[in-house]
């Protein structure tokens, strides 16, 4: 008999692999539970409702991630390297499901409020460790007028915009949104060495 703890990891996997697969408006905890292999009272005894479920997935994945740039934004590595870095974990990211979780997420946000507030949090910490990651290298990179809060928010928001028309189905050939990314990586070499 699996234990609880194994219990909710099986369900959060269905959970991510049917949110993934599905979106979020096709889905029902009944058919997490059959890809589970679960009583549907599981899903209703460890999380409560198809919403707390998929929060729930949403933070672990996010809480992941975010312990993986936190090691890469904490090495020793140029910053624009570490740029070069979060563009090879962008197709990690998109490669794992986290990109797909992170956008139906945001979309279901746009209509529940509570959806929204998670979502927020969970941007929040990106933005923050980027933040604090632009904070750390102003020694080393004239960043001009712009705050650390700025540079967090222009070095985030283009990955999440890049995330979502991948999401649509554009590629390199329709918008150079890959080489664009890494090109500002060519940008921050420069201000460093210079």
């Amino acid at each position: 008999m699996p234990t609880e703890p194994e219990t909710r990891k099986v369900i959060l996997d269905a959970a991510k692999a049917s949110l993934i697969d599905r979106g979020y408006g096709s889905l029902s905890t009944r058919g997490i539970a059959e890809r589970a292999g679960v009583p549907l009272s599981q899903i209703h005894y460890h999380y409560g409702s198809k919403q707390n479920l998929l929060l729930a997935v949403l933070e672990e994945e996010n809480r992941r991630l975010l312990e993986r740039q936190s090691r890469l934004y904490s090495s020793d590595m140029p910053l624009w390297k570490q740029w070069e870095q979060a563009c090879d974990f962008l197709d990690d990211d998109l490669d794992s499901g986290y990109v797909r979780v992170l956008q139906e997420m945001t979309a279901a946000g746009w209509s529940d409020d509570e959806i929204a507030e998670a979502v927020r949090a969970n941007l929040r910490g990106w933005m923050e460790l980027l933040a604090d990651t632009a904070r750390g290298a102003a020694g080393e990179v004239d960043f001009g007028p712009l705050t650390p809060d700025e540079v967090a928010v222009l070095a985030g928001a283009p990955f999440l915009g890049v995330e979502a028309l991948i999401l649509l189905g554009f590629d390199e050939s329709d918008l150079p949104m890959r080489s664009a990314l890494r090109k500002v990586g060519d940008i921050i070499r420069s201000l460093e060495e210079s």
